[in-house]
């Protein structure tokens, strides 16, 4: 199944698929954007799987530099999976999960039903 571009809740948002191109660094997180040129899309949601296991991991940095990179390019982020298990291993993703999901421009959601709720409310 292919990325595609949508409307929920009054947000454009990019749904990625899972079996899409993992985002791996920052450069991966060029590629995606570059594919959204000319789109008006607010949001990129993506699912755990296809992101990089040291997206998690803290400590690598590449969730910050990708999302930093997103931020950039004016998107937010809504990755969207369980990640129950590694946030109950490290007390720095705990944390980062935590502040990320009092904001508007990273979320980390369980599913789409949690997304819809979340972009419902920020409408």
């Amino acid at each position: 199944m292919p990325d595609v571009v949508r409307t929920r809740h009054g947000a454009t948002v990019l749904m990625c698929a899972e079996d899409g191109p993992p985002i791996t660094d920052e450069q991966s997180a060029v590629d995606l954007i570059g594919t959204l040129w000319g789109q008006d899309v607010r949001w990129l949601v993506l699912p755990v799987a296809r992101l990089s296991e040291d997206f998690l991991v803290l400590r690598t940095r590449v969730a910050g530099a990708v999302v930093q990179k997103f931020q950039q390019y004016g998107f937010a982020v809504a990755v969207v999976g369980d990640i129950t298990e590694q946030v109950a291993a490290s007390t720095a993703l705990r944390d980062f999960v935590y502040e990320s999901n009092r904001g508007r421009q990273l979320w980390f959601v369980a599913d789409e039903a949690e997304l819809d709720a979340r972009l419902s409310a920020a409408a």
